[in-house]
């Protein structure tokens, strides 16, 4: 947080201003597959219902990833719903799509930060300089159309899409096909 806010005050003091352009550290978000939450592979895969699921269980570390990130696909869909959702508090429900509060999520595309700040808000394109992030996405350019409860200032939360998760523990908050946690970026307001 202090080399964030340390590179944004240096930004801020050029002649322009930030002049639309920012130091941010970007980590990611994915929607976590159901499939991947087996005994075999060390999850908790104890079945496990709760609020809004009607009494149809899932593994219990599926459930925790799920109010982590937000969404779930789940392996079978209910009334042609392939998702859940985690609506807050204990709830979840049955979804067609993950959303954010601006739309569809579109995996390297969609971006989330924190709410209530005004540069960075809902609608906004931005394109990263980082060449990790660009190498693990695939992508530069960003849409911000969610917000994230555990985000801080100067943070952009990036959607890889769905995949199974990298591993039990901390490693559930990464998908499998990655083990990348954050890079730093300087992230320009795209015109």
């Amino acid at each position: 947080m202090q080399r964030l806010a340390y590179e944004n005050e240096k930004l801020a003091r050029r002649p322009q201003g930030h002049g639309g352009e920012y130091f941010l550290v970007c980590t990611l978000y994915y929607t976590p597959m159901e499939s991947g939450f087996t005994f075999q592979r060390g999850f908790d895969a104890t079945p496990a219902t709760k609020a809004g699921l009607h009494g149809r269980t899932y593994p219990r570390d599926f459930l925790r990833s799920v109010k982590k990130e937000g969404f779930g696909r789940i392996t079978r869909p209910v009334n042609g719903r392939h998702y859940i959702r985690y609506n807050g508090g204990n709830s979840f429900a049955f979804a067609s799509t993950p959303t954010g509060g601006g739309g569809t999520l579109v995996a390297r595309f969609s971006a989330a930060t924190k709410l209530g700040q005004s540069v960075l808000r809902r609608g906004v394109i931005i394109e990263t300089s980082s060449a990790t992030v660009k190498e693990v996405f695939g992508s530069t350019r960003w849409k911000i159309v969610d917000t994230g409860g555990g985000l801080r200032r100067w943070q952009v939360d990036l959607y890889y899409g769905e995949d199974e998760p990298l591993g039990p523990g901390r490693l559930m908050g990464r998908p499998r096909a990655t083990t990348f946690e954050y890079a730093y970026s300087n992230v320009k307001i795209a015109k």
